[in-house]
This record gives C-alpha cells, sequence and structure tokens, in this order.
C-alpha cells in the first residue's frame, strides 16, 4: 500500500468543527480536533510513521479486492466498499453535524461496518499521535472493545460492539473481525477533553438511528438550495463541501482541511490553510446568496463585521487578511522539524506567516460582501463601515504582497487597486442607497483617482491587456474579477484582448496558471501546478463575454479533474494529479459561480438572445 496516497484520493467527513480526510483505501489519515485549527490526533497524510492513522480495511491481499468509494447521496456521509470474490463490504463514515452554535470539545467519528454479500474479514488498526505527532500519550484498556488514548490536553476513546476485540501492540489498537452477509459492526472514536466524562459505549440501535439523523439533517439543509441547473450534482457536492469546511460557532469558512500539502511535491510551497481569510470568505457571500443559503452568508457577514469593530490585528491594518475560526489574529508560523511532509515536502508549517502582510484588495472583497444585502445599513454596522473608507482614503495608495501572499516584495498590484476602486464604489452606492451620512465628494475623488490609476498604469499598450503591476508586462489570473465586480463590463473591447492575452499566456487546455513565477519571481523556490479557482473564474470569464460553447467546453474539461467524490484540491498538476491542501472551498466556489454564470448564458442563447 502507499504510505502517501494522491491528495485525491481522499473523501471528507465532518460535524461543522472539525473535519476528518478518508482515504479510498478506509484510512483516517486527517483530523484535527477540537477545532479545523486544532493540533491534528491524525496527520498521516504528512508524516505516515510519525504522523497517526486510523485504519479499517478488508482483511485480504491487495490485488484480491477492489475498493470504490462514494458519497451518500445529498449528503456528508462517506461510504468506502471493498468487493471481492468471497464478499462486499462496505464501511460508512459519517460525523454527526453539531446543531448548536457553541463549541465543544466532544467530537466523534463513527465507523459502521458491514458486509452485503458473502463473508469478508476486517483488519483495525489506531494509531493515534497527539499534537501533530509531538506528544506522548498513555493507553488504558477497559474491556476488550473499549481502549483509550490519553493525550496531554485531548483524550480519544475507541469503542466497538460484538464482535470486534481490541488489542494493544505497542501502545495503538488493532483488531481483526470477520462479517457475514447482513452483519453489521460498529467502531467509534469520541474525541474529549483530558478529564472529561466517558462516552456511552456504541449501540447498534442507537447508531442506526444517528446515521439516518445525520443523512436527514444534509438532506434538509441542501433542500434550501435554490439551484435548478445543469450541473446539479456537481454544484450540490461543492455545497456541501462549503458547508463541512465552516465552522458553526461563528460562521467562518476556512479555506481547506488541512495543512502542509504540496503544490509542487518535494518543493517548499508547503502553507497551513485552517483559516479564515477575508477574501475567500467575502467572495463566498454572493455564491451563498445565489444559492439560497442566506443564513450561513449573514453568519460570515456577523463575523466580519465583528473583525472590524474589534479592530484587533498582528499586521496593525483595520483588517488582516486571515484569522483563525474565532477572531483570533495570531497565527505564529512554525515548521514540523520532525515530520517528513507528504511524499518528501517539506517543510511542514503550522501558522501562516503570510497573516500579517499587507493585501489591500480585502478590503474591497469585504465591502462587497456587505453591500450583498441591506442589513449594512443599520447604524452600527455602518458607522465601522463608514470609519474603514475614510481611513482607506488615506491609505489605498501604497504597494502590496498582493492577492497570491507572494514573498518577494510589494508592488503596486492592479488587483489590489481593483479591489479598492470596489470598496469606494459600493461604499457609494450604500450611502445613496440607505441614505447614510458619509463623505461622499472624499469617496468619490478617491474612487475616480484608483479608477485613473489602473488605466493608466495598470493597462498595457504593448501586450493590450491589464497586467499584475505598475511594472510588469506580465499577466495575473486574479483580473477575471474584473467583470464581476463591475470594473468593466464583460464585452468590453479592452476586456476581451485582455482575455485573449491570458488564453494565449496562462491557459494550457483549459487550466490556467494563476501567473508566471519566472517572469514575476515571487521569493519562493519550485514550480506549481495550475490553480483550479483561475480555471474556473476563466469559465465565469468567457461565458459573461459571450464565447459560451468555449466555455461550456472548458467547464466540462475541469470537472474531468474532480476526484471521485466530486471534490477539488488547490491546484492541477503536470498529469493531471491534484495539489496543494484539500478540498479547497475557494476553488467550490468558483465552481458555483461558474455553473450559474454559465447557466445564464446558456438559458440566453437557447432563447435566441445570446451569443454562442
Amino acid at each position: 500500500m502507499d504510505p502517501y496516497p494522491p491528495i485525491a484520493d481522499h473523501g471528507i467527513v465532518g460535524d461543522l468543527q472539525t473535519a476528518a480526510l478518508v482515504s479510498s483505501a478506509g484510512t483516517v489519515d486527517w483530523w484535527c480536533t477540537p477545532r479545523f485549527d486544532s493540533p491534528s490526533v491524525f496527520g498521516a497524510l504528512l508524516d505516515h510513521e510519525r504522523g497517526g492513522y486510523f485504519r479499517i480495511a478488508a482483511d485480504l491481499p491487495e490485488g484480491d479486492v477492489a475498493i470504490k468509494q462514494l458519497y451518500l447521496p445529498d449528503t456528508a456521509a462517506l461510504v468506502t466498499r471493498f468487493m471481492a470474490p468471497d464478499g462486499v463490504g462496505e464501511v460508512a463514515d459519517f460525523m454527526l453535524p453539531i446543531d448548536n452554535d457553541a463549541p465543544t470539545d466532544r467530537h466523534r467519528l463513527i465507523r459502521v461496518v458491514r458486509v452485503v454479500r458473502g463473508t469478508l474479514p476486517f483488519t483495525v488498526a489506531c494509531r493515534p499521535r497527539f499534537d501533530y505527532g509531538r506528544a506522548q500519550h498513555r493507553t488504558e484498556t477497559h474491556g476488550e472493545r473499549w481502549i483509550v488514548f490519553a493525550g496531554p490536553e485531548t483524550t480519544v476513546h475507541l469503542q466497538a460492539c460484538a464482535p470486534v476485540v481490541f488489542g494493544v501492540e505497542d501502545g495503538d489498537a488493532v483488531g481483526r473481525f470477520e462479517l457475514g452477509q447482513g452483519e453489521t459492526a460498529v467502531i467509534t472514536l469520541t474525541a474529549t477533553a483530558a478529564g472529561s466524562d466517558f462516552p456511552a459505549a456504541p449501540e447498534r440501535d442507537r447508531v442506526a438511528a444517528e446515521f439516518g439523523q445525520c443523512r436527514e439533517w444534509w438532506q434538509q439543509w441542501l433542500r434550501h438550495s435554490t439551484y435548478r441547473g445543469r450541473w446539479r450534482d456537481m454544484v450540490d457536492r461543492s455545497a456541501i463541501t462549503l458547508k463541512l469546511l465552516t465552522y458553526a460557532p461563528t460562521g467562518a469558512p476556512i479555506a481547506a482541511a488541512t495543512m502542509g500539502l504540496p503544490e509542487q511535491p518535494g518543493g517548499e510551497r508547503n502553507w497551513d490553510y485552517r483559516y479564515t481569510w477575508i477574501r475567500d470568505g467575502s467572495l463566498s457571500v454572493r455564491a451563498l446568496l445565489d444559492l439560497g443559503f442566506t443564513a450561513e452568508a449573514l453568519a460570515f457577514r456577523r463575523w466580519l463585521r465583528d473583525r472590524l469593530e474589534a479592530g484587533n490585528t498582528a499586521s496593525g491594518e483595520p483588517l488582516q487578511i486571515m484569522y483563525r475560526v474565532d477572531g483570533d489574529p495570531r497565527l505564529d508560523e512554525q515548521v514540523l522539524e520532525h515530520w517528513e511532509g507528504y511524499r518528501g515536502s517539506a517543510p511542514v508549517r503550522v501558522g501562516n506567516g503570510a497573516a500579517d502582510q499587507l493585501q489591500l484588495d480585502i478590503y474591497g472583497e469585504a465591502a462587497d460582501a456587505l453591500a450583498q444585502t441591506s442589513d449594512i445599513g443599520s447604524i452600527a454596522g455602518w458607522r465601522v463601515f463608514a470609519d474603514l473608507l475614510d481611513w482607506l482614503v488615506d491609505h489605498w495608495d501604497r504597494p502590496d504582497e498582493g492577492i497570491w501572499e507572494t514573498r518577494g516584495g510589494r508592488q503596486d498590484f492592479t488587483y489590489s487597486r481593483l479591489m479598492t476602486w470596489v470598496a469606494f464604489d459600493r461604499g457609494i452606492r450604500l450611502a445613496t442607497a440607505h441614505a447614510r451620512p458619509a463623505d461622499l465628494p472624499r469617496w468619490t475623488r478617491a474612487r475616480d483617482a484608483v479608477f485613473a490609476q489602473i488605466i493608466d498604469r495598470g493597462w498595457s499598450r504593448k501586450r493590450r491587456a491589464f497586467v499584475q503591476h505598475f511594472r510588469t508586462e506580465v499577466l495575473d489570473a486574479s483580473l477575471l474579477l474584473m467583470p464581476r465586480m463591475g470594473f468593466i463590463t464583460p464585452r468590453d473591447p479592452d476586456w476581451l484582448s485582455t482575455l485573449d492575452a491570458m488564453d494565449a499566456e496562462l491557459v494550457s487546455d483549459s487550466l490556467v496558471y494563476r501567473y508566471d513565477p519566472a517572469a514575476s519571481p515571487d521569493g519562493l523556490r519550485g514550480a506549481e501546478g495550475t490553480f483550479t479557482l483561475c480555471s474556473f473564474l476563466y469559465v465565469e470569464a468567457l461565458a459573461r463575454a459571450g464565447r459560451v460553447q468555449q466555455a461550456r467546453y472548458a467547464f466540462d474539461k475541469m470537472l474531468t479533474y474532480a476526484n471521485h467524490v466530486g471534490l477539488f484540491a488547490e491546484e492541477i498538476g503536470p498529469s493531471g494529479e491534484q495539489l496543494g491542501n484539500f478540498p479547497q472551498a475557494f476553488t467550490h466556489l468558483a465552481l458555483v459561480a461558474a455553473a450559474m454564470a454559465l447557466d445564464d448564458e446558456l438559458d440566453r442563447v437557447e432563447s435566441g438572445s445570446g451569443t454562442s
């Protein structure tokens, strides 16, 4: 068995406060608890020997069993099927969503094993490694079906019902059992704070009821979706994934469930994405509202307003680019020297040193999110927002690190200027619509000055395209958002020529690179794959530009890069492999936006009012 399965060879389950990745071999090789950004209990994805894992698999030679993985329709319950000549069995993994909004230290992963034909032997191996494998733990046996792993801050209870029996080897739990047709076994893993009450032993009937409750919860949640377009399965799966990556107590979405997965195997671009980016969360608001998930959109907007009101940042700016899910701005970056990284991709970083970077685009994304519905017109919300724009009038004209968090020095990035224009534009519109007090003359002058600067310095006459920053001719796929933000119409000749230039320089068979690091050094060694977010932004831009058939072909090709259960990582490598942290929320947001734009434009074409 490959100690490091492909990044895409996983499904995700979660309870809206934590999430676990389960490989198609039946191995939980990533789980952090009690929060997404907590230290790991299982981290084999980043170090097979030291990271820890929890495997349930058919006890047969690898060549004698075929394995398939799928989600129960319209849910986040993951099923791994083992098919052999003598029997067919499956492991259903799920976590019951936590309905209340209070953070909890108790989280339970439930694994139901059953055989549907013949007879099948199974093995179990539970090898937790606390605090990214840095902390020792004590192993206690409470009968043959209950093992307790006591770490310094977290205790993990491994429990099962008959016929499962556990033994202990070197402090880890192992077991072997056999099921016949129609037989079921239940194995649960409950993480609690050290010293908490013991969980109840699993019972088949109760677990069956919880499985039904989990299924109904997700199906009921998905009924709020208003999407009825051509790609419903993929859009619904993306919506469920985005929900799984949202921390329910605060409404803050994380960028991805993992940390340290490489953008290039063996390279150093290995970042921790288990935090909430202002940019990602803000751009999610429109997609969530368009899908009908108003509660999620409003929850993030409240979290965003809380950050503005708190003004507590490590960077000293009114906002910083990312926070922990509870709003804590401290994300000190360190390297886990003892971990080898995914397939030797070191360093493995925890925390994120980019948190204190200056990225001026976040103010435009925040303003756009707050402008999506009318509740920013409330007095308290408006005062905070107006104060922010008054500050931005005096601070927008600065070089920054840009959207891609490069570590090669500050520049006057065109995308950052675009989004400062958006901030003033949305502020002016809101003040006018709600008759709120605002220094409209100053905001208007600032907006117009930003616009003039983008046209004068962000446009290359030589390339006939908008460029990455004011001192380069290099292109940047972040500018694919220009039409969506209303800076330029999607069929403006200058935009169409920009799109053509991007097609020639950044696009490879529908896959889109963010930029060319060889032409625009970013301070990091190595290369990267195509950025899947940008590939879906490209589809959206093509559709809105009237190039509908080209957009549809590109979109259909992009969907072939999804993994076996419809999930995407951050990037696509040279051979179509998924790279980077997984699953990536930004990618799934862009998929939703691309599908909806393409639906709109195809409807116009089919009604005879559009361009093909």
